[in-house]
């Protein structure tokens, strides 16, 4: 391969302009480029209870039976977000829908979340 068909580094660099610090207080710019992030989908995932039971309690049981959860009727859900924990809530109904209110938020899933 000749130097003439390499790509050059310089055809990779970042403008050094991007990185000033003029640029990153312009509270314009910076809300510019990150409202593209609120356009990003995420899976919200509502973790009512779980339980552990053995493969041949499993293979066991039948229509009617019952599985015991590891949370008491009223405990708040997890409220998952792409599978990190964004807090607790409950399930209420909104226009014959089920939907869910925030009780807690979990700072440290929304730092995770922004990383």
């Amino acid at each position: 391969m000749t130097d003439d068909s390499m790509m050059l580094n310089d055809d990779f660099m970042l403008d050094d302009d991007i990185f000033s610090e003029k640029e990153r207080d312009d509270p314009i710019r910076e809300s510019k480029s990150l409202s593209f992030f609120h356009l990003l989908p995420v899976q919200i995932t509502l973790a009512l209870a779980s339980a552990e039971i053995t493969l041949g309690e499993l293979m066991e049981m039948g229509q009617g039976d019952v599985i015991s959860l590891d949370r008491m009727v009223g405990d708040p859900l997890d409220i998952r977000v792409n599978g990190i924990l964004l807090g607790k809530g409950e399930v209420v109904e909104v226009n014959n829908r089920y939907g869910v209110r925030l009780l807690e938020v979990e700072t440290g899933g929304i730092a995770a979340m922004q990383k």
